[in-house]
C-alpha cells in the first residue's frame, strides 16, 4: 500500500474499491467480496448499513487496523480467519487454522439430517443420539444441538485444538450441556470393544478428510497454506476415512439408522458401495451441492 492511499482520505465506497484492487493486486481471487467483508468487520456493521453510509468517511482511527487486515488477506491467509469467524446455518461460529472452514454445501448435509431425522423420530419425547465425527469448529454438532434442543449429541475429532474451538462455539450458542465432545479417531472412541459407555448411535454424521494426498499441493493456497492438513488428506485416493468408518460399523453397540457424509467429487458411488457393504439400508441417496454434484450420501435402515 502507498503512502498516497494512506493519506488520501476516504469514503467508505473508496475504502472498499481501494481494498478489493490492493487483494486483486495479491492474487486474492474474490478480492471484492473479501475486501467487503474485511470492511464490514472493520466496522463493525452490516452490508445494508454500508449500502446507505457509502458516501460517508471511513473513520480515521481505524485506518491502521483496516491496512494490516488487508496486509494479512492479501498473503493468502482466508478471509475467515483473518476475522477468525465463518456464519454456518445462519449462526456465526469461531474458526482458526486449528479447523476446517465450514462451507456453505455442508448446510445442505444439515439440512437434510435434519428432514430424515423429523421424519423418522416424529416424537420430540424419544429424540435420537447423534454423532459427528471429525467435527472440526463444531458447525454440525452446535446446529443440531441448537436446531433440536432434545437431541443428544456426541461430536469427536482427533485434534485437541479442533475440540477446544469446538467447545468454544458450543458455548458461544448456549448448547454445551448438550453436546459431548470426545477425543478420538473416527469411530474407535464409540466402538462396542473400547469398553466406554456412550450409548447406541442412532444417527452418524461426518464430514471428514476427502482430498487425495496427491491433490493437496494444486489446491488454492489459502487451503493448502492455511486449512489443517488433518482436516484435509484423506489418503492416497481420498476415500480412507470412508473406507475405515464402514468396516467400523459393525464394531458399534448397533447399526445407526442413519448415515450421512460429505464426499469430495466423483466419491459418492465409492462411499455408497463402502455403505452397501457394511450393513443392509432401505435406501442410499445422493445429495447434489449447490453446483449439482452429488456431495453427500445418505444411507436409511
Amino acid at each position: 500500500m502507498n503512502s498516497e492511499r494512506e493519506s488520501a482520505p476516504l469514503t467508505l465506497g473508496e475504502a472498499r474499491r481501494q481494498g478489493a484492487e490492493h487483494l486483486r493486486q495479491a492474487g486474492v481471487e474474490e478480492a471484492d467480496a473479501d475486501a467487503e467483508l474485511l470492511l464490514l468487520y472493520v466496522l463493525g456493521i452490516g452490508k445494508s448499513t454500508l449500502l446507505r453510509d457509502w458516501r460517508d468517511p471511513f473513520p480515521a482511527e481505524k485506518r491502521e487496523t483496516w491496512d494490516k487486515l488487508l496486509e494479512r488477506r492479501g498473503t493468502g491467509i482466508p478471509v475467515q480467519y483473518v476475522i477468525g469467524e465463518q456464519h454456518f446455518f445462519g449462526r456465526p461460529f469461531e474458526v482458526s487454522e486449528a479447523v476446517l472452514i465450514p462451507r456453505p454445501e455442508t448446510e445442505l448435509l444439515a439440512e437434510a439430517v435434519l428432514d430424515i431425522a423429523t421424519r423418522l423420530w416424529p416424537d420430540p419425547a424419544v429424540p435420537p443420539v447423534v454423532l459427528d465425527v471429525g467435527t472440526g469448529s463444531g458447525a454440525l454438532a452446535v446446529t443440531f444441538a441448537a436446531e433440536r434442543p432434545e437431541w443428544r449429541v456426541f461430536a469427536s475429532d482427533l485434534s485437541e485444538d479442533a475440540l477446544r474451538v469446538a467447545g468454544r462455539n458450543a458455548v458461544r450458542h448456549g448448547v454445551e450441556e448438550r453436546i459431548t465432545f470426545v477425543q478420538g479417531d473416527l469411530l474407535s472412541p464409540f466402538m462396542a470393544s473400547a469398553g466406554n459407555e456412550y450409548p447406541q448411535i442412532d444417527i452418524l454424521v461426518s464430514n471428514p478428510p476427502y482430498i487425495p494426498s496427491s491433490d493437496i499441493p494444486e489446491l488454492q493456497r489459502e487451503v493448502r497454506d492455511h486449512e489443517p492438513r488433518l482436516a484435509l488428506d484423506g489418503g492416497e485416493d481420498g476415500l480412507n476415512p470412508y473406507r475405515i468408518m464402514a468396516g467400523q460399523l459393525k464394531g458399534l453397540i448397533g447399526i445407526p439408522r442413519v448415515v450421512a457424509m460429505e464426499v469430495g467429487i466423483h466419491q459418492a458411488e465409492e462411499v455408497a458401495e463402502f455403505l452397501r457393504a457394511a450393513a443392509d439400508w432401505a435406501e442410499i441417496r445422493y445429495v447434489k451441492d449447490y453446483a449439482g454434484i452429488d456431495r453427500h450420501v445418505v444411507a436409511i435402515k
